[in-house]
C-alpha cells in the first residue's frame, strides 16, 4: 500500500476550543477557510503562485496532471505547466451531512414542485438526507479537495489521472407524506455551491426525480405523536373508560401512540394507524414523574393517524392502577422520600495539554485512525471512510460505512396490548431524529468535541439539535503487561481509546450507540440500553409467566432487543474495488487417531462465505464461531 501522499499547500488554521472549561490549547482546527484551501496545484509546491495560464485553465471541468507515473508520496519538482485543480474551496465534502441550509433549500424545492396548492399545503416533510455519492467521487475529494490530500487513492493510469476542477454537485433525498391522499413520495434534489445559498429565501435547487411509493407509510413524526395524544384525550367514551378508574384530569394521562403493525389484512399500509398505550402519572405538576409505572390495562383504541380521528374504541377490561409509590420516580433521591449516594467523591478528567485527536469539519484522527462522522436521520450516527496508517505499508482502508440501521423489539406476552409491541425504532421512529443534546459532565466526560445535527421537521422547518454526537477519549484500563519472573520487571501500557456516541430516546427507552476506536487497530460497536421499561398492570392475584413482577401490581413483559449493523467493509481495497471475502471460523476437536494420539488437538477450521444467502448464519459459542472480513487470498495489498 502506498503511503499517504504529501499536501501540496499548507492549510491555513487557527486553534479552537470546544469544551470552555478546558485550557486554551487545543488541537482541533477549523475548516479551511476559502483563502486557505485554494488554490491547490498540481505539480507545483506549495508556494507556488497562481499565474494567468493556470487561472485560464480552470474554465475546463477536467485536465489531466503532466507527471501520473511520479509516485504519490513523493514532492513534486515546480513546473511551468502547474494546473490549477480547484481555484475555490468545496465548501462541503461529499460525505459531510446536509447543513441547515442545504435542508431548507430541498425543502423549498420539493414545495414549489407541488402541481397544486392543495397539494403544497398537504406535504408533511419526513426526512432529507445526503444521496451519498459514488465511492470514485468520494476518493477524488480525498485525494485533492480536502485535507490530508490523498492523491494515492486515486488509481494510476496511462498518461497521467483525469482530475476534475470542481466535484459533482450534492444531491438529497426527501421523503414527502401527503397527508390529504395519504401517498409517500421520494424526491431527488440536486444542490450545489450556489445553490446552497438562499437569496431572499427563494428556493435554488433542482429536482431530478420523484416518485410515489404504493402501499407504504413513513415513520411517525413527533407532531402526529402530539396531535393523535390530544385526540385520544379529548374522545368522550376515553374520558369515561379513565374516569372508571378513577381518573378525570387528561393532564395526568400519557398516551403514547405505537404503530399498528402487521398481523392481519385490517393492518395493512393503505391507512395509517396506531394503536396507543396509555400510562397516568399522579401529580399533574411533576414533570419528571415516571408515569410508565402506571400503565392503564384494558383500553383499546385504534387511530386514524391520517386524519386524527378514534376509528375504534372498547373498554375491554377494568384493571386497579397500579398504586402510586415516589420511589419509582428519577428525580433526586430527597425529593420523592429515599437517600441519593452521598459516598462518592468527585472523580476529575482533565487533559491540560488538549486532546490527542484532530478535527477538521468532520474528518478525525487520532492514534493512526482517520474516518469521518456523518449523521442521518433514520440511523443517527454514521461512520465513513475508515482507514488506519500502517507505518511503511501507508494508508489501509478498513471500511467504507460503518452505522446502526435498524433494530427490532419483540415482546414475548400473548396478551393484549402487549403481543402486538414489537417496535422497528429505527425504521418506524427514526434513531437519528429521536436524538438529543448531550450534556457535558453527565453523557460525556474529558474534553469533547461535539457534532450538531440537522433535520426537517413535519412541517419544512430544519430544526438543530446542539451537541448531538460526541468525541472524546477514554482511559481504558491496561492494554498490555508483561513481569520477568527472573529479574522482577515489569512493564505495562495504558490502554487510550477513542469514543464516538450519540443517545436517543424512543418512548420509554434511551439507547447509547458508541463506536469506540483502540490504539492496537480494534473497532468495536457498543450499544447501552438504558431509560425505562415498558410494563403492564395486573389484576390482584393475577401471576403472569411471561414477564417479571417488579411491584405490587406492575410487571415488565420479557422482550428482546436486536440490533441490525450495516458494515461495508473495504479492507485493503482501494474505492470501488470489490476484493474481500467473509469467512467463517470454527474451533474442531480433532478425532482420536493418528493425529491426535494423546486426544488434546483442536483446531481452528476456515470456511468461506461465497454468498449472501450463503452467510445466512448462527452464533455459536460453543465451537467459538467468528468471522473475518479480508482481502481475497491470492491478491497483493495495495
Amino acid at each position: 500500500m502506498a503511503s499517504v501522499a504529501k499536501k501540496t499547500t499548507v492549510s491555513a488554521s487557527c486553534c479552537i476550543n470546544d469544551d470552555l472549561s478546558s485550557s486554551s490549547s487545543s488541537s482541533i482546527s477549523r475548516e479551511p477557510t476559502a483563502a486557505s484551501a485554494a488554490p491547490i496545484l498540481a505539480n507545483a509546491p506549495a508556494a507556488a503562485p497562481v499565474s494567468a495560464s493556470a487561472s485560464a485553465n480552470a474554465a475546463q471541468d477536467w485536465t489531466v496532471a503532466s507527471s501520473a507515473d511520479r509516485r504519490d508520496d513523493k514532492p513534486a519538482p515546480a513546473s511551468s505547466k502547474a494546473i490549477p485543480l480547484m481555484l475555490r474551496a468545496q465548501t462541503s465534502h461529499p460525505l459531510d451531512p446536509l447543513s441547515a441550509t442545504e435542508i431548507s433549500v430541498t425543502i423549498a424545492t420539493v414545495r414549489a414542485a407541488g402541481a397544486t396548492p392543495e397539494v403544497r399545503d398537504s406535504m408533511r416533510f419526513i426526512e432529507v438526507v445526503l444521496v451519498e455519492p459514488n465511492k470514485h467521487v468520494v476518493a477524488l475529494a480525498d485525494a485533492y479537495f480536502f485535507p490530508p490530500f490523498q492523491p494515492s487513492l486515486v488509481p494510476k493510469t496511462k498518461g497521467g489521472p483525469i482530475i476534475p476542477t470542481k466535484l459533482p454537485p450534492r444531491r438529497a433525498r426527501l421523503i414527502v407524506y401527503n397527508k390529504k391522499s395519504n401517498e409517500t413520495s421520494v424526491w431527488i434534489v440536486e444542490l450545489s455551491e450556489v445553490h446552497a445559498v438562499t437569496r431572499g429565501g427563494h428556493h435554488r435547487g433542482k429536482v431530478i426525480s420523484s416518485h410515489v411509493i404504493p402501499d407504504v407509510q413513513p415513520p411517525m413524526d413527533a407532531v402526529e405523536y402530539a396531535e393523535c395524544e390530544a385526540v385520544v384525550k379529548d374522545f368522550p367514551p376515553f374520558r369515561e373508560a379513565m374516569k372508571r378508574r378513577g381518573i378525570e384530569d387528561m393532564d395526568l394521562v400519557m398516551v403514547d401512540p405505537w404503530c399498528v403493525g402487521y398481523h392481519s389484512e385490517a393492518d395493512a399500509p393503505k391507512r395509517r394507524l396506531a394503536k396507543p398505550l396509555i400510562f397516568c402519572r399522579t401529580e399533574s405538576d411533576c414533570p419528571m414523574e415516571n408515569g410508565y409505572a402506571r400503565p392503564v390495562e384494558g383500553i383499546h383504541v385504534l387511530v386514524d393517524m391520517q386524519n386524527m380521528i378514534v376509528i375504534e374504541f372498547e373498554d375491554r377490561k377494568l384493571v386497579p392502577l397500579p398504586p402510586a409509590d415516589p420511589l419509582r420516580n428519577y428525580t433526586a433521591g430527597e425529593t420523592r422520600g429515599g437517600v441519593d449516594r452521598s459516598d462518592v467523591k468527585p472523580l476529575q478528567i482533565v487533559q491540560h495539554e488538549g486532546p490527542s485527536f484532530r478535527v477538521n469539519g468532520y474528518f478525525v484522527e487520532w492514534q493512526k485512525w482517520n474516518f469521518r462522522i456523518g449523521f442521518t436521520p433514520r440511523e443517527g450516527l454514521v461512520i465513513y471512510s475508515i482507514a488506519y496508517v500502517d507505518g511503511s505499508r501507508g494508508r489501509r482502508p478498513v471500511a467504507h460505512r460503518l452505522s446502526f440501521v435498524e433494530m427490532v423489539v419483540p415482546y414475548g406476552d400473548p396478551n393484549d396490548p402487549h403481543y402486538r409491541k414489537n417496535a422497528f425504532d429505527a425504521g418506524e421512529d427514526g434513531l437519528g431524529k429521536n436524538a438529543h443534546s448531550l450534556k457535558k459532565g453527565c453523557d460525556c466526560l474529558g474534553y469533547i468535541k461535539y457534532f450538531d445535527a440537522h433535520f426537517t421537521n413535519f412541517t419544512g422547518g430544519v430544526e438543530t439539535i446542539e451537541n448531538c454526537v460526541c468525541l472524546h477519549e477514554e482511559d481504558h484500563g491496561i492494554l498490555w503487561k508483561h513481569q520477568d519472573w527472573r529479574t522482577g520487571l515489569a512493564e505495562v501500557r495504558r490502554s487510550r481509546r477513542l469514543s464516538v456516541s450519540f443517545i436517543c430516546t424512543v418512548a420509554n427507552y434511551e439507547y447509547g450507540f458508541y463506536w469506540h476506536f483502540y490504539q492496537d487497530g480494534k473497532i468495536e460497536a457498543e450499544v447501552k440500553l438504558t431509560g425505562i421499561l415498558s410494563l403492564g398492570a395486573l389484576l390482584p392475584g393475577e401471576f403472569r409467566k411471561y414477564g417479571t413482577m417488579i411491584a405490587p401490581g406492575l410487571y415488565a413483559p420479557v422482550h428482546q432487543h436486536f440490533f441490525v449493523a450495516r458494515m461495508d467493509m473495504a479492507v485493503d481495497c482501494k474505492p470501488g474495488e470489490a476484493f474481500n471475502q467473509v469467512v467463517e471460523v470454527d474451533v474442531k476437536v480433532e478425532e482420536p487417531g493418528e493425529n491426535n494420539v494423546h486426544n488434546n488437538a483442536f483446531y481452528a477450521e476456515e470456511r468461506l462465505l461465497k454468498s449472501e444467502l450463503e452467510a445466512m448464519r448462527d452464533c455459536s459459542p460453543l465451537s467459538a464461531r467468528h468471522w473475518i472480513t479480508r482481502r481475497l487470498i491470492g491478491l497483493s495489498t495495495p
